[in-house]
């Protein structure tokens, strides 16, 4: 996947100033595609030129005049082929698991440091991401197809950051390190859903995934 495809998904949701992108991929899109705030502007000017996406500036007191993004038919004729195309799966690489694998040969207490740290990590995330689905979609019988899409995506964080974890639980487990464990009972327990309506995509966009709930 380019970087268009992104930016192109981000404003069929909803339009957005070349600000308003780099905050959504800050809080949102940034959890499971990453870039930089001139990197998006960049490719924002490609797309223009390209006639994938248009511009309207909006003049401002005291300030540059803010340019407004859309997507034209012709960026959504784009998107619709892309997604015809079969996903790749992702070729998975780990410094942590290459480290791991020469613990004889290293430092076995920084090692044992080390998964405690990424438990540490996957802890924090995933209260991050349960808090949000919590926040975010509330009544996940009442969303729409849209809205769906956006919290399979967080569904799908969810469950990477709990693998995680668990992971790291049980390699502490195997190497007898209590540090690197942890405390079990320190797991964030799954949010309770109140059965109450879910608010709109974009109402939901200062979250992290989607158009503005939490992903990796």
């Amino acid at each position: 996947m380019a970087l268009e495809h992104a930016i192109l998904v981000s404003l069929a949701e909803r339009w957005a100033s070349g600000y308003d992108l780099t905050r959504r991929f800050d809080k949102s899109i940034g959890h499971f595609w990453r870039a930089s705030h001139q990197q998006i502007y960049k490719v924002l000017g490609r797309m223009e030129t390209g006639g994938l996406v248009a511009s309207t500036a909006v003049p401002q007191e005291g300030r540059p005049d803010k340019k407004i993004y859309v997507i034209t038919d012709e960026g959504r004729d784009a998107l619709r082929e892309w997604s015809r195309e079969p996903s790749p799966i992702e070729t998975a690489r780990s410094d942590f698991a290459v480290k791991l694998r020469g613990l004889p040969f290293g430092d076995r207490d920084a090692i044992l440091a080390d998964i405690a740290r990424r438990a540490d990590a996957h802890r924090e995330r995933l209260a991050f991401y349960r808090a949000d689905a919590a926040r975010t979609f509330p009544d996940v019988a009442a969303l729409d197809e849209g809205q769906r899409a956006q919290y399979a995506v967080l569904r799908g964080g969810i469950l990477l950051e709990e693998a995680g974890l668990a992971w790291c639980e049980e390699v502490a487990e195997l190497l007898g390190s209590r540090q690197a464990a942890g405390s079990r009972q320190a797991r964030p327990a799954e949010a309770a859903r109140p059965a109450e309506a879910a608010r709109p995509a974009e109402a939901a966009e200062g979250g992290a995934t989607g158009g503005g709930s939490a992903a990796p």
